[in-house]
């Protein structure tokens, strides 16, 4: 069994990832922490975990994770996983980061959209950006792979197939992502008015309009696949669900196809992939079809009028977006079926 703890256990995406990983057939979890949680039972804190674990949360103490595991996710907050990672790799563990700090490559972008400069550049530039349908083999030998925002996720699978066949040359694209509530995370004490029940039920909104910080995310996985620099256009709203990320993603086209051809390139792309399903035409996806999975539903359909193609993707915001993945990524690291772990359907209704 690989020892495996995890760092910043007390959030949403720590609770999912604990949910995954205390039924994982190859995986034995040693060591949680939170700072805010410090000496509360595991089970205590999330009832729906009892019977699995007798573990306690601790404090962070990379020397101590790094003495009790082979390999650590860190979910904690976003520009924090760069003091820990240098520890873990000066003493041989792998890494997988839920946060921000190891998925741009450019290191000047922190500053820029993270208001911080990056401080640990050696790990950055050994990081591999953790989308398994992009970067498999580059993951399965990873030191420290960077687990991608759930905005990019459903937003590159949505469009991806369309750059690499040539059909978009990437100019153009404007991006409508909407996530459930989780996407925010736990935030403990302080809590952001707009994610409060009264505020969030019953209402649509949009936020970190032309600022979000999954912008350059996107940009950074859709120019590799162009194999030119791409700026897309992309404006994130907040849905009053639990779980759940829906994108829909108009694409310019640079020639006249209709929606077979369209699906086939689809097909071609994702074939052998076990957690992206392409939809039949006529069938779009829906969050409740893929909530608690890693799955991915994606469907695209051509629109002759405007010459565009409209780019659609379900993904769990928790699963695929988030925990589910670093699963998939754990297990192609240490040479698993990548669906070990993850193969029960999703939850419904």
């Amino acid at each position: 069994m690989l020892k495996v703890a995890v760092a910043g256990a007390s959030g949403y995406m720590g609770a999912e990832l604990l949910r995954l990983l205390l039924v994982h057939p190859r995986a034995q979890v040693v060591s949680v922490t939170s700072e805010r949680l410090a000496g509360e039972p595991l089970a205590d804190v999330y009832p729906h975990l009892r019977g699995l674990t007798r573990l306690t949360f601790d404090a962070l103490d990379p020397e101590g994770l790094a003495r009790a595991a082979e390999c650590v996710f860190l979910a904690l907050p976003h520009m924090e996983s760069q003091k820990v990672v240098p520890v873990l790799r000066r003493r041989g563990l792998r890494v997988i980061d839920l946060s921000a700090d190891y998925r741009l490559r450019d290191a000047s972008l922190y500053a820029t959209w993270y208001k911080a400069p990056h401080i640990d550049g050696d790990g950055l530039a050994e990081a591999v950006y953790g989308l398994p349908e992009l970067h498999r083999k580059a993951i399965v030998s990873a030191s420290v792979v960077a687990n991608p925002g759930c905005y990019p996720v459903g937003a590159v699978l949505a469009i991806a197939p369309l750059l690499k066949s040539g059909f978009s040359s990437g100019e153009g694209i404007v991006i409508d992502g909407k996530s459930g509530v989780t996407g925010a995370g736990a935030q403990g004490r302080k809590v952001d008015p707009m994610y409060l029940y009264t505020e969030a039920n019953e209402n649509l909104q949009a936020y970190g309009v032309a600022t979000h910080r999954h912008t350059p995310e996107i940009e950074q996985e859709l120019s590799g696949l162009a194999g030119h620099p791409v700026t897309v256009g992309f404006t994130p709203h907040l849905m009053p669900l639990n779980r759940g990320l829906f994108t829909t993603a108009s694409v310019p086209l640079v020639r006249t196809a209709g929606t077979k051809e369209l699906l086939d390139r689809y097909r071609e792309f994702y074939a052998g992939e076990p957690f992206v399903r392409v939809l039949p035409e006529g069938t779009l996806p829906a969050t409740r079809a893929v909530v608690g999975s890693n799955f991915c539903d994606v469907a695209v359909v051509a629109d002759a009028r405007t010459r565009r193609a409209v780019c659609l993707s379900a993904i769990d915001n928790l699963g695929k977006g988030g925990a589910a993945n670093g699963v998939q990524n754990l297990n192609l690291m240490y040479g698993w079926d990548e669906r070990t772990g993850l193969d029960a359907p999703p939850v419904y209704p």
